[in-house]
Parts: structure tokens; sequence; C-alpha cells
């Protein structure tokens, strides 16, 4: 069976002469996947024929076709095939592309790929102990080049994770046996000491003191070498935003002692940063936020940024809402992976519910425990006038703010694989009514896609939280749960979801103890830029901590438009409500930048 492709192209051979043209493919066998592998690696085939080539294009191309192709071939274990490539019946190997014709009719590309070789002897040595190289490195398994080169690489590498910064392939035999079609493979390596890390050289900073890039990165000076290290250091310098590019270079020679030096190569980013952000709804109005960051205040890679917003602005559910924040935050303060961070914030949360004023103070350390899993503690202290239907009341809380979040999202403003969780729990004294309780909340987000070039994405997210310690009335009032609006549930009313509780021997409506929520959407990506989606959206208040007692729930649906940017998608959400008397019995929209989760 043959694999036959013929393309016919306009070849202009000056401004008024042109000619038509005729390539031939052709294959042998009946494996497809061979073919599709060799039209791939064809220059020839991939030249653009709207850009009027000429004929020295297409000998080039022709010539460096037969490399090309026989690599594709090794690639998949044929060893023995034969390529021929003929310009108007001469073989493109023998035409010289300075001797090109000035016209070309037609162009011939014939391959016999031949048999599949296997391995015979498929070796590395020598090996750490304990080391598995791929499957298909082995007697019997289709010889395919990739695979030799995968084993070799698989082979240093696990070298080089044991200190043998140098370790390197020595020597390579590999014989084809044509008649048995077997190959045989024994690759020596070249080891070298083990190293450790020697003299750190850091160069291209300019305002960034050297000392701290070195606290950063946390290179051990004097411990055993380790790829990961490096890779470790660089991740810690880029996380900091104070730089563009990051860069470490080993030494190409060994220094006294078996060291490795090592050069790390930075390029600084520009300090100030200013950001401005909207989102807008049709109930809940309005929210314009702002911020201006400084990214090495400190000379030391220190991030100092300072947040405005004003949310609710023509909104319908209780007031124009106020926030002020101060945030400072220190890298590599005990040990490379924990930062130190100090936040002030003053705020006004003026809810239908509630109206509340309150002044923050939070300290403590943020710590990477592994790959994507980061974790914090601090210590705070929040003092709060609270108006309410049941009274007014002053009181100040001493706070151990805990939380840990694991992202492992491919993007995190439009994840379309991965996943995401992150966990909060907020213990606190009340002072003023010497009152011990704590709040939790957890966050669980997860993303699969499917389809031709992961067009459709489904995305689903859970939420759950709890007041435990606290009853109702005595638990400050934005410690408590509402569903409703762009957080929750879109389709329903901001915040519209609360409790029926009884203060004081009167009916009032309160936020609850416990909360329940999911978001499901379906996204499709019509094109590069535009996507739609479809949503549903449960919300669930409970009366106590332990998501019993009473319960009230609703849900909300909708479809929404993406339109992507450099800054994320925008995004427009359509949505009414999917529960209750009220199903379908108003529409609310949503505008924004980035997903909704």
């Amino acid at each position: 069976m043959h694999y036959s492709t013929h393309f016919v192209a306009a070849l202009l051979l000056g401004p008024t002469m042109s000619m038509a043209q005729t390539i031939e493919f052709d294959v042998l066998g009946d494996n497809e996947s061979i073919a599709n592998a060799v039209r791939s690696a064809s220059l020839v085939v991939s030249i653009d024929t709207n850009e009027t080539p000429d004929p020295q294009s297409y000998i080039a191309a022709a010539r460096a076709d037969y490399r090309r192709i026989l690599t594709a071939l090794y690639g998949r274990g044929h060893y023995s095939g034969s390529v021929s490539i003929q310009i108007d019946g001469r073989e493109a190997a023998g035409i010289s592309p300075l001797d090109a014709p000035s016209q070309i009719e037609k162009i011939a590309l014939r391959v016999d790929p031949g048999p599949t070789f296997t391995f015979g002897k498929a070796s590395v040595y020598p090996l750490p102990s304990g080391t598995s190289l791929t499957n298909s490195f082995a007697r019997s398994e289709v010889a395919a080049s990739t695979v030799i080169v995968q084993a070799l690489a698989e082979s240093v590498s696990a070298w080089r994770d044991n200190g043998y910064a140098k370790a390197a392939a020595k020597n390579q035999q590999v014989t084809a046996k044509h008649a048995e079609r077997i190959l045989d493979v024994a690759i020596t390596l070249s080891l070298g000491p083990q190293l450790t890390f020697g003299t750190l050289t850091i160069t291209g900073n300019d305002t960034v003191r050297a000392a701290r890039i070195a606290k950063i990165a946390g290179l051990p000076e004097g411990e055993i070498y380790s790829p990961d290290d490096i890779i470790k250091a660089e991740r810690r310098l880029r996380e900091t935003g104070a730089f563009d590019s990051v860069a470490i270079l080993e030494g190409d020679q060994i220094g006294l002692n078996n060291t490795l030096p090592i050069e790390l190569q930075v390029v600084e980013s520009v300090p100030r940063r200013v950001g401005v952000g909207l989102e807008l709804s049709s109930i809940e109005g309005l929210k314009v936020s702002t911020f201006w960051m400084h990214r090495n205040f400190m000379s030391g890679a220190e991030r100092f940024r300072i947040d405005a917003e004003i949310a609710g602005i023509g909104g319908s559910t209780g007031g124009t809402d106020y926030t002020l924040s101060l945030n400072f935050e220190r890298p590599a303060v005990y040990g490379p992976d924990t930062d130190f961070f100090l936040r002030t914030q003053i705020s006004r949360e003026n809810e239908p519910d509630y109206l509340v004023d309150k002044i923050s103070v939070e300290t403590g350390v943020t710590r990477l425990i592994a790959d994507e899993l980061m974790t914090r503690i601090g210590v705070g202290i929040l003092t709060a006038h609270e108006v309410t239907p049941s009274g007014t009341r002053d009181y100040t809380l001493l706070t151990l703010p805990l939380a840990a979040t694991l992202d492992r999202r491919n993007f995190a403003t439009n994840a379309s694989a991965g996943y995401f969780l992150n966990v909060e729990a907020t213990p606190f004294y009340d002072t003023t009514n010497d009152l011990f309780g704590s709040r939790f909340f957890a966050d669980a987000r997860a993303y699969r896609s499917f389809g031709a070039g992961d067009k459709f994405t489904f995305a689903g997210r859970a939420q759950f939280g709890s007041v435990i310690g606290a009853m109702i009335e005595n638990t400050p009032a934005d410690f408590l749960f509402y569903s409703g609006g762009g957080g929750t549930v879109r389709g329903q009313t901001y915040k519209t979801l609360g409790i029926d509780s009884v203060i004081a021997g009167e009916d009032l409506r309160t936020g609850g103890q416990s909360f329940v929520g999911a978001q499901l959407e379906a996204r499709y990506a019509v094109t590069d830029k535009i996507g739609l989606v479809g949503f549903y959206d449960f919300g669930q208040i409970g009366a106590d901590a332990s998501f019993g007692g009473k319960i009230n729930w609703h849900a909300g649906a909708g479809m929404g438009l993406r339109y992507n940017t450099g800054i994320g998608p925008i995004r427009l959400d359509i949505a009414t409500p999917a529960s209750g008397d009220n199903i379908a019995s108003s529409v609310q929209v949503y505008i924004g930048i980035g997903q909704t989760f």
C-alpha cells in the first residue's frame, strides 16, 4: 500500500512568467503514522507556495530532506530505509542550489521505510543504584532513536541528581544488524567527581543587593550539588517579582576541592507598578480597585503594596463599601522558603443586614512546604464598630489566622487543567465579650479539558464554611456566611440568602454559621480569543456550625461570553434564579476580568 499526496503550486518565475508545479509524495507500506511523520519532516512539502519560492529554495529544501526524513525514520525504529527525491527526473542530492534550473515542473519524493528494528542489546553503564530507565529501552522493544536519547537523558539526570554534575556520555556503540533487524546499543558514561556547590557569582543586579539575592536563591554552598536546588533557586527569585529574568549557569570547569562555580544572572524589573480593576454587576453595582506596588522597597526584593477599593457604586444591595490596605512582604527571612508579611487594613462594609467599620493589623510568615503548596501562619488584632438590626456594638478580636494553599492550575486567571485547594482557619478571642471561636473556610476547584485542541473545559468549584464556638448573636457579622452574587450564586441577588434568627426575642435576618456552595461551568473555545460558558451555581446556608439544623438554599444558572486578553479573559455573565418561586423571574449581568474561578 502506498500513501500518496499530490500538491499543485504556483511558482512565479519573474514578474510576468508563472508555471504549474506538482509535488508527489509516496511512502511505501501501510503505516499511516510513519507516513505522517515523514511528511511532517519534509521541508519541500512545508514550503509556503503563497510566498512564491524560487527554484533554489526547492533545491535547498530537497537536499536537506534526505537527513530530515531519515531522522524521522530512525525515530520510529527504521534503519534500512531509502529516500529518493527527484526534481524533474534528477536526484536532488546531485543538484547544487547554485546550479538550480530556471524552472521546476515536478518534484517526486519516494520513501521506503524498510523493516522495523528492535533492540538486541540495550545498556547504559554505569547507573546509580536503584535507577530504572524507560521500559521501552529493553530487548525486543522497538529500537526508536528517540528511546535511546531518552534513556541517555534519564541516566545522566540520575547521576546529576546524585551530585555528579559533569556526567555525560563517554562512548556510544550502536550497531545495526540488518539481516536480523536488530539494533544493539551500549552506552558508557563518564561521571567525573561528585561535586559540591562552589562560589556564587551574581551579575546583572543594579538596585537589588547581591547579599539579598544570594539569600533568596538559597543555594547551599558547600553542600552536594543538586539540579533541583538550582530549579528552586530560580523559582524563588522569579516569584519575588523583582526580576524580569533569572538564569543560573553552571561553571564549565571544576573548582578547587571538587566544587562547582555558579553564576547567577538577573535582569531587574521596573520596581514600581500601578494597576486598576473594574467589575460591574447589574444588582451589586460597580466595583473599582487600584493598587500601587514597589517590588524592591528596601533594596532587598521586598514588596510594598497599597490597595484601594470602592464597591457597590450604584448597587441596590446595601450601601457603598470602602477598603484601604497596606501590605509589606520580605522574602527569605527564616531560610529561603519563608517570607515575612505585615498587613494593615481599614474598611467599611455596608451590607443589607449590617454595617461594619474596622481596622485590622496582621503579621506572620508564609512558607513553601512543597511544590505549589504554600502555608501561612500569623497573629492579628482587629477592632470594629458594628451596626445590625439587633443593635450597635464595639469589639476587639485577637486572631491567629492559618492557611494552606495548593495551586496546581496551568493558568491562574484562565485555568483549563489542574486543581486548586485553599483551606483557612481563623481562631479568634473576643476581648470585649471574653469569647473564643473559630472560622473555617475551604475552596476547592478542578479543571479538565478534552476534545480537539482541548476546546472543551469542565470546571467545578466547591466551597465550605463554618463558625464554631460562638453563637450567631456573638459572632462578628462579617464572619457569618451569606449566599448570592458573583462569588457564590450568580443570578441570585448579592447576599440575599441568610438565616432567620431569634436574637433577644426578636426575629431577625442574619448570616448563617455554615455554608456549602458549588459552581459548575462548561466552557467552549470558539476561537483563540472568544469563548462561551454555560454555568449552574448552588448555595446553602445553615443555622448552626455542623451543617445541620435549619437550612436555606438557592440556585442560579446562565450563559457567559469570554474574550481573551493578555491579562486574562474579559468576562460577561448573564444569569437568572434557578430555584424557588422566582425561577427565571429576573436577569443579572456580571462583567469582570478573569474567569469566575
